[in-house]
């Protein structure tokens, strides 16, 4: 299939035949969090209007810390669940833009955007919705070096060709903004004949992105390391999915990308949390690996250090150049593979997808799903 092709199969799939998000014959929820919801994403989730919800379609939970005043743009933003999530926290000052391609999407997210105004008590939207491609966001006019935050909830693995949609994210964002993200990644490259299938293809399994492919490309892109935060395995249950990716494994991860300064200086650090970022004041969670206890001294490498140091957190860490290594971690290899992660995890064990099955497991945070 051609680019065009895919855009309408997907428009499809996600347009006049979703009524509610169980009208997808795969379930599409894919992941719990490892830690807790913070306090203030929970009680703005809780706010959101039920009808939203139900048609919510993206996999994990878009939400990175510290978004008041932020302009915040969503790549793929779907029923715009995660969209009026953020209205909230961005606050009356930040400004949110949702981007999708479908455009009973767009008009059904319009719909509620007084609603959410009203229900925050704003004197004005603080939210729009655009219908567009994530791989061509230069065609909705959306400026370079113009924002604050990208996320993405699974929008990436229904696009052909990822690299535009990374080149794109990275030209809009200003310099320390970053790409926060929830995606569906393969154990390997999918072959060309299952990319034709449509309902893997809608479902996002034949489009996922081979994990180490990842990493290749947000570097050529210009991207720092991806930095992982969780991952979990997807279970395919319906026998005749399972056929036809039989041989391919997927998972669902959140990863953390952030465009720093060409001509930064970099060196090791040692870095402390000052305890500042919102609902975190006792620990910073930043990925798998780096965890920052408030008042606690630790090393960081060169790129960590920039990415404090440039980005919306850097008044919330004191940074110091240091000529000692930052100590390797433990399993540099949960850094970036989202697989190995999940096993750790031991996530698999307690699948929060069901593809082929309608069922989704209840807990608190399903209530959204």
């Amino acid at each position: 299939m051609e680019t065009l092709e895919y855009h309408e199969l997907v428009q499809r799939y996600y347009g006049s035949r979703l009524e509610i998000h169980g009208n997808l014959k795969t379930s599409a929820s894919c992941m719990s969090p490892s830690t807790p919801i913070p306090q203030s994403t929970f009680d703005a989730l809780r706010l959101v209007h039920p009808s939203v919800c139900k048609k919510y379609s993206g996999c994990g939970l878009v939400v990175p810390e510290k978004l008041q005043g932020c302009k915040v743009l969503d790549l793929g933003s779907g029923s715009g669940r995660d969209c009026f999530i953020l209205s909230k926290l961005v606050g009356q000052s930040g400004h949110v833009i949702g981007i999708d391609m479908t455009a009973e999407l767009i008009l059904a997210s319009r719909k509620y955007v007084q609603y959410h105004q009203q229900k925050y008590g704003y004197e004005k939207p603080n939210t729009i919705f655009v219908q567009g491609y994530i791989e061509k966001l230069n065609e909705t006019g959306i400026q370079s070096g113009s924002l604050d935050v990208l996320v993405s909830n699974c929008a990436m693995c229904l696009c052909p060709d990822k690299k535009p949609v990374l080149r794109e994210a990275f030209r809009v964002l200003k310099e320390g903004g970053e790409l926060y993200f929830s995606d569906i990644y393969s154990s390997k490259a999918v072959p060309e004949h299952l990319k034709q299938d449509p309902v893997l293809w809608g479902e996002g399994l034949s489009g996922a992105l081979y994990w180490r492919d990842l990493i290749s490309l947000v570097h050529e892109v210009g991207f720092s390391t991806p930095y992982l935060l969780t991952a979990s395995h997807i279970i395919v249950h319906n026998s005749e999915l399972q056929k036809k990716a039989s041989g391919i494994t997927h998972t669902s991860a959140t990863y953390r990308l952030f465009k720093l300064p060409k001509n930064r200086k970099q060196s090791d650090a040692v870095v402390a949390y000052k305890g500042t970022v919102p609902d975190h004041p006792d620990l910073l969670k930043f990925d798998m690996y780096h965890c920052f206890e408030t008042d606690i001294e630790v090393s960081v490498d060169a790129e960590m250090a920039a990415v404090l140091q440039h980005s919306r957190f850097s008044s919330d860490f004191s940074i110091q150049s240091s000529d000692k290594p930052a100590p390797s971690p433990k399993c540099s290899c949960h850094l970036n593979n989202p697989f190995l992660l999940a096993d750790n995890l031991k996530l698999h064990s307690k699948p929060s997808t069901k593809i082929g099955n309608t069922e989704e497991p209840v807990g608190k945070y399903d209530t959204t799903n």
